[in-house]
């Protein structure tokens, strides 16, 4: 486990993050230039080296959130940490783009699949019906691959 200072060194890593600190000696983060209402990127570092990330509803970290958004950073590797706190401020600077980006996916079978990416999820569709959801691209691709599916032509 990094500690409280390991972890403030990593944050501070990040030039966008203003440090503001709180009460019984535990920081916030915000990210000032958010898109959004919500600014505060890391939040409640302690100095027993807990706190919370927020990755608003990234289904990447869907089993680690909590249902505001936030996952506890304690037990995070220097490279989870950075990665999850890039993932948090490119959260907040994303604007949702209005027109989704849709794929089309076919088994031997002449089975077609939509890979659709919406508000930040890749979601698979057979016709109208959604059969899966997820946080990365990647991981959707590997699903398709993994049932059988290529890129239609």
């Amino acid at each position: 486990m990094l500690t409280f200072e390991q972890k403030q060194a990593i944050i501070e890593e990040f030039p966008q993050l203003t440090k503001k600190e709180i009460s019984l000696k535990r920081l916030n983060y915000h990210f000032e230039e958010s898109l959004y209402e919500k600014t505060i990127v890391v939040e409640k570092l302690h100095p027993n080296g807990n706190g919370f990330v927020f990755i608003g509803d990234l289904l990447k970290y869907e089993k680690e959130a909590t249902d505001k958004g936030l996952v506890n950073i304690r037990d995070y590797s220097a490279e989870a940490l950075r990665e999850i706190i890039g993932d948090s401020i490119d959260y907040l600077s994303e604007e949702f783009d209005d027109e989704p980006v849709i794929e089309v996916w076919s088994d031997r079978m002449q089975t077609k699949l939509e890979l659709v990416y919406d508000n930040r999820v890749w979601n698979i569709y057979h016709k109208e019906n959604l059969e899966e959801s997820f946080g990365t691209r990647e991981a959707a691709v590997d699903y398709l691959r993994e049932e059988g599916f290529r890129p239609a032509k």
